[in-house]
């Protein structure tokens, strides 16, 4: 680490009065163009424009642009969902066949700094709190490794001082042991941390961004590092720079407006790609779930034909990028949306700290309620049942 890096202002001092737009001491401001770009035709962005005929247009084209994409979520597009549907189904095949990749997220601690207002970890939610230690961080890794997966997803709460770098990238060592594919959804870094999780064994990061309307984001997110909207935005283009192989997307559907979210994240993604033509690309579509304390938390805002429709132009607009669809959505509509535009799926999944090895023993509450409780072999007859094929790994290393 840098001598820059260990003076990042302490989490207890970003509050509600502190400046969301503004980086902080520390953080790495890498002057990229990508933000106002995508802010910008965000702000832009009106839904409620886009016509029937736009709609045929974008479907009728091979390559899209972002205006098409931009048809594509609008209201004009649900009565060609079917169509979409298809479009989206067919672009799946060409491009990834039909295999669905099959991973698992462990969380090793839940402890965190910032006080976003709908997560279940916030650091005003009296929950239990908890964090492996490396013994029992590897005996979960040993309990998942049992199942066939073969690719993990490690977490924490947002919270550098109870998950430093350091703490995770020793998990991400151990995970190296047992898994080929690593991916971390931990608090964003600066790029020569990235670049240390990258040597520890990490393929690669996804961050939500929850929503790109920075003024709704300033409402949610009242305290921590997480406050700080540009320093979130820019964390997928710093782990590029960090050598990391691929960085995921997403914005959690039902905090602010869901069209204009994921109008932002697909053009987010897609200006990254165009930035960096090796990155991999990948979406998750979350929706809002009820947490522990909460129970105005729920996904009432978004159903599921309008997630259809939001991961089918995902999809036709981006034909390469991997599509995850989590447990957060009921099994049933799991099982549909891999048989057309999603090409990686969780199961056996655990929100909470240390259930793998012994679900009776867990050490921490969970961040979300799923609505998949499937095991891996559960979930793995369910893709083989829809004549797909589940993959445990999507990379080897020679």
């Amino acid at each position: 680490m840098n001598e820059t890096t260990q003076k990042i202002i302490s989490a207890k001092y970003i509050t509600e009065e502190t400046d969301h737009m503004q980086y902080q001491p520390g953080m790495d401001n890498i002057g990229s163009e990508v933000q106002d770009a995508v802010i910008a035709r965000m702000n832009a962005y009106d839904a409620d424009a886009y016509t029937a005929a736009d709609v045929r247009r974008a479907l009728s084209k091979d390559v899209l642009s972002p205006e098409d994409f931009g048809a594509l979520l609008s209201p004009a597009a649900a009565p060609f969902l079917e169509q979409m549907a298809q479009r989206a189904q067919a672009e799946t095949r060409k491009h990834f066949g039909n295999s669905v990749q099959m991973f698992t997220p462990l969380y090793i601690a839940n402890y965190c700094e910032n006080y976003c207002i709908y997560c279940g970890f916030n650091c005003h939610n009296k929950i239990r709190r908890a964090k492996l230690d490396m013994a029992e961080i590897e005996r979960e890794l040993q309990a998942i490794a049992a199942s066939g997966l073969q690719e993990i997803l490690l977490l924490t709460g947002e919270s550098r001082s109870m998950s430093p770098v350091e703490y995770i990238g020793e998990a991400c060592k151990l995970a190296r042991k047992y898994f080929r594919v690593i991916g971390i959804e931990i608090y964003p870094l600066n790029v020569d941390e990235y670049a240390y999780l990258h040597a520890c064994g990490v393929d690669y990061v996804t961050v939500f961004q929850e929503t790109y309307n920075a003024d709704k984001y300033k409402t949610l997110h009242l305290g921590g590092h997480k406050r700080i909207f540009p320093y979130r935005l820019n964390a997928q283009e710093r782990a590029l720079k960090g050598g990391m192989r691929g960085v995921g997307f997403a914005a959690l559907l039902g905090l602010s407006d869901f069209r204009k979210d994921a109008f932002a994240t697909g053009l987010h993604a897609y200006l990254l790609q165009r930035k960096y033509p090796h990155a991999e690309i990948a979406f998750s579509c979350p929706r809002l779930r009820p947490i522990i304390n909460n129970d105005k938390i729920n996904p009432r805002d978004v159903h599921e034909p309008q997630l259809l429709q939001v991961v089918c132009a995902y999809r036709i607009f981006m034909p390469f990028a991997s599509i995850t669809i989590s447990t957060r959505e009921r099994a049933g509509f799991r099982d549909n949306i891999i048989g057309i535009a999603a090409t990686k799926i969780s199961a056996g999944v655990s929100t909470g700290i240390g259930e793998h090895a012994d679900a009776e023993e867990s050490k921490g509450d969970a961040q979300f309620e799923i609505s998949d409780g499937r095991s891996v072999d559960e979930v793995y007859k369910a893709i083989q049942a829809h004549g797909l094929q589940p993959v445990m790994a999507d990379y080897l290393y020679v």
